[in-house]
């Protein structure tokens, strides 16, 4: 089942009785999948006005470095022997762990600053592994998430594939469109 908003939001999945007194009684457990993108912060900003609107409300944060994300990068055109390959992927590995210690520690702030109550974690995986694997370990109301960047728009093109969230995850999926 899905349902968009007049936002355009789409939301997909069964809302179990449980979730649904949570959402009304304001105490919802908000997992949000985002890594900082333009449509992933579409998502943390909804995940807050939810959470303000529900004041006792939390965010789970995850962000999913996907597995997937070493493959072709070590190849052996340029990167020709074990040492080279071994510095690159150290550069590359600590570039990656600042910028989500960045993102993790502005949004920490700008979510805390709003008395929200706000956990984060980093995993390596796949992602849409990844995150119906969190949803199925704890107790979450929803799951928030941006939408995939649209064609044609520069930059990183989101790995993680909505249609196999919407048909495995157990809670009620809540997909932001990306901004104009």
């Amino acid at each position: 089942m899905s349902r968009e908003g007049n936002n355009g939001a789409l939301a997909t999945g069964h809302l179990s009785s449980a979730g649904l007194s949570a959402l009304l009684a304001g105490n919802a457990r908000v997992l949000l999948a985002s890594h900082g993108t333009e449509g992933a912060q579409a998502a943390e900003e909804a995940a807050i006005s939810i959470c303000k609107t529900w004041p006792a409300s939390s965010i789970h944060h995850l962000v999913i470095v996907p597995k997937s994300l070493w493959h072709g990068m070590t190849g052996d055109d340029w990167l020709n022997n074990g040492s080279t390959r071994n510095t690159f992927r150290r550069y590359v590995e600590s570039t990656l762990q600042k910028e989500i210690d960045e993102h993790l520690s502005a949004l920490s702030k700008k979510i805390e600053r709003d008395g929200i109550d706000y956990t984060n974690q980093v995993v390596v995986g796949e992602p849409e592994a990844s995150l119906i694997a969190a949803a199925d370990r704890n107790r979450y109301d929803l799951v928030l998430m941006g939408s995939p960047r649209p064609k044609g728009r520069s930059g990183l093109k989101s790995r993680l594939r909505p249609e196999v969230l919407v048909k495995s995850l157990p809670i009620p999926l809540l997909i932001i469109p990306y901004p104009d």
